[in-house]
């Protein structure tokens, strides 16, 4: 009984946030009030426990991140390459999305799809306001552009990082099994793109003369606090992709940052923390919790038990449900709690896989799939929460189906060719 009310109220949650019919920060607020006070999550968990509560490391490595962005952005940097990369786009809004899902899919992978976006999202929208072209479209494909790319390796998507740690797979097992599918799906989604956004990349620049003669230099504002920032970026840069070795959380490292930023920089912490996306922040503690209510509740692993009872020994159709079935779950609930929770699942499915080659297509086809069913809809990621919050207070606001709707085609034409891949290189 408490699972179908769990799973009532988490679909109730849903319907209004798909059909915004109220705000998605006081949808969740209220669908993790009725989750704790029915005690389909329990209270004491709320602020303890990762699986059954608000993962705070999510929560601090998002935080972390708002701040060293909010900081960076009193550089003017931001403008620099906003006006660098609509020069070189020379009037051809496709060439500029591509610029820009290019530098997001490169970075992913280095940094982590979150804060990438965080970083290229507000570029993306200084130089959109330049050219007097709408923002959306072109931050719509760069989180898409961001959650296939960070797919490639352990720290680019979270739930790799998660899938890692749980099968005992490295950076290098990743970028081995994880990135060439990742390029080839990538390059593909590229030229999808022109057909995806084709009413945007038709369209003319407005103001294609007066950018092109813009000097970039002169956006700079504060050279030596750039110069500053861009030190401390750097470390931390180096301790995401040190992570599996110093054994320090993203999260930490994120703060960390964040800390020394904003001493070396001198600005008013007041200031900088006005920058912070506090409604994004408030909205994934609702969300852990309404999920959290699932997990309690045993909804989310009665799948997986159910799953593991049907499958027996057909591994082609494991890795078959696995994979979409993890698309399709994963674009309605956050990728990162859903991973953590049906991780154990396929652990005791690839346990019962006598053969290695197939156990191990197990956990590609889950990789895959959470990766991708983040483009699903609009809740799906972290790194699309992230976009639409830096985009409603910037004034560019996307809706829930304004996104939704290409991320469910992108979703399922890279789901498929994630299939293929999965079933030619672990299965045949």
């Amino acid at each position: 009984m408490d699972g179908l009310i769990a799973v009532g109220i988490f679909v109730g949650a849903f319907w209004f946030i798909a059909t915004e019919r109220a705000d998605k920060v006081k949808v969740v607020l209220i669908a993790a009030g009725l989750m704790t006070v029915l005690g389909l999550t329990p209270g004491e968990k709320v602020f303890y426990s990762e699986h059954e509560g608000i993962d705070w490391n999510v929560i601090f490595l998002l935080l972390g991140m708002m701040i060293i962005v909010g900081i960076i952005k009193q550089t003017g940097v931001f403008d620099f390459l906003a006006i660098w990369a609509a020069k070189r786009s020379r009037g051809s809004p496709f060439r500029l999305m591509v610029m820009l899902m290019l530098i997001t899919a490169i970075a992913s992978p280095l940094l982590d799809n979150v804060t990438i976006i965080m970083l290229v999202a507000p570029v993306t929208i200084v130089v959109c306001e330049r050219l007097e072209i709408p923002a959306q479209p072109f931050i719509i494909a760069e989180v898409l552009a961001a959650n296939i790319g960070g797919a490639a390796t352990l720290i680019g998507d979270p739930p790799n990082i998660i899938i890692g740690s749980r099968a005992g797979l490295s950076f290098n097992d990743f970028l081995i099994h994880m990135a060439p599918a990742v390029v080839i799906i990538f390059l593909l989604f590229v030229v999808f793109t022109r057909l995806l956004f084709r009413d945007t990349v038709r369209a003319e620049h407005q103001n294609s003369t007066t950018v092109l003669a813009l000097q970039e230099r002169r956006a700079i504002k504060d050279p030596r606090l750039l110069l500053r920032c861009s030190i401390v970026l750097l470390g931390v840069v180096i301790g995401f992709g040190l992570h599996s070795v110093l054994h320090v959380a993203p999260s930490i490292v994120a703060l960390v940052g964040a800390g020394v930023m904003l001493l070396v920089s001198g600005l008013d912490v007041g200031e900088v923390l006005a920058e912070v996306e506090w409604p994004t922040l408030v909205f994934f503690a609702g969300l852990f919790v309404m999920v959290a209510g699932l997990v309690h509740t045993g909804v989310i692993d009665g799948l997986g038990a159910f799953a593991v009872d049907t499958f027996g020994d057909n591994h082609f159709v494991a890795m078959t449900t696995i994979l979409f079935g993890s698309a399709i779950v994963g674009a309605f609930v956050d990728n990162i709690p859903y991973t953590a929770t049906m991780a154990p699942a396929v652990e005791e499915l690839v346990a019962q896989t006598p053969d290695p080659v197939h156990g191990q297509g197990l956990w590609w086809a889950f990789a895959f799939g959470a990766d991708f069913g983040g483009n699903g809809t609009a809740v799906a990621a972290s790194a699309n929460v992230v976009a639409l919050g830096i985009a409603q207070r910037s004034g560019h606001p996307i809706s829930f189906w304004q996104f939704t709707k290409p991320g469910v085609i992108v979703t399922i034409l890279s789901t498929f060719l994630a299939w293929i891949y999965v079933w030619l290189r672990y299965f045949t």
